[in-house]
């Protein structure tokens, strides 16, 4: 992993949110300015978690941002996610509406929406911010 990562990390596991790099560093901007402090994912994806588990942010070049940390990990179909989670997602108005059509239309990308689609919903606390990285010139 890169040197930029503090030793105290370099253990953990690395992902970036979304399915390409501007939706990640859309996304992990959100966590950073405190906004994003949930996210979901298929019942079936392999990087599940647990409460206590941390993780390295990765942005859409693949640097390392940030660290999070599980604070919660709960099982509910597409239809049972809640306005309260919706908002703690973050993104766009924050609405349950725009939650459901961001989140057909993402899973659908990956080929796995179904209305009745089991999910992985995370709540999580931001641990520590790498304000030290190189940025992209624009």
């Amino acid at each position: 992993m890169s040197k930029t990562v503090p030793e105290r990390y370099r253990h953990l596991r690395t992902f970036a949110f979304g399915d390409g790099p501007a939706l990640a560093d859309e996304l992990v901007e959100l966590v950073i300015k405190g906004l994003k402090t949930a996210t979901c994912s298929t019942e079936d994806e392999p990087n599940t978690s647990t409460p206590g588990e941390r993780w390295v942010v990765l942005d859409g070049r693949g640097e390392p941002r940030c660290v999070i940390e599980t604070t919660e990990v709960t099982y509910r179909g597409f239809h049972e996610v809640d306005a309260a989670f919706a908002c703690d997602e973050g993104e766009g108005d924050r609405s349950l509406a725009y939650w459901r059509g961001a989140h057909r239309a993402y899973f659908g990308r990956l080929g796995r929406f179904s209305e009745d689609m089991m999910l992985m919903c995370e709540r999580f606390r931001l641990v520590e911010v790498f304000g030290d990285l190189p940025h992209a010139e624009p």
